[in-house]
């Protein structure tokens, strides 16, 4: 069974709304910053940072994973009446590890997007200004 978390962009939120090409400026920059990590530690620390290879489809991305330990996560953006979201989803074959690759993703975007981020586990962390 698939599991899924959603960041939803509130009223106080940086942005209101995402564009697909948006996300994708988000994610390249989430592996050029963890690529900048690794290389302060003298460590290949971009691939078990990132252990995915990004394939967009019309609405929505598939993060593939690159070893045995990832299978991969589905990225999809979408509108509500009170603003946009990203919902990240865990296919019924994802592992542990994309779990716990998941959880570090949504919460550098929500930071990022100043959004309100809800969890796998149904709780709500908020991250714009109350």
């Amino acid at each position: 069974m698939s599991q899924s978390t959603v960041i939803k962009l509130a009223p106080k939120s940086i942005k209101q709304r995402m564009s697909k090409d948006e996300v994708k400026a988000l994610l390249a920059y989430y592996q050029e910053i963890t690529t900048k990590t690794g290389e302060q530690l003298n460590w290949t620390y971009a691939q078990s940072a990132f252990p995915y290879e990004i394939r967009e489809t019309d609405t929505s991305f598939y993060l593939k994973g690159t070893n045995d330990k990832y299978y991969g996560l589905i990225l999809s953006i979408g509108e509500e009446e009170s603003g946009g979201y990203i919902k990240i989803t865990l296919p019924a074959s994802a592992t542990n590890g994309d779990k716990g690759k998941a959880n570090e993703l949504c919460k550098f975007l929500a930071k990022k997007l100043e959004a309100e981020l809800h969890l796998f586990n149904g709780r709500v962390m908020y991250f714009y200004k109350r």
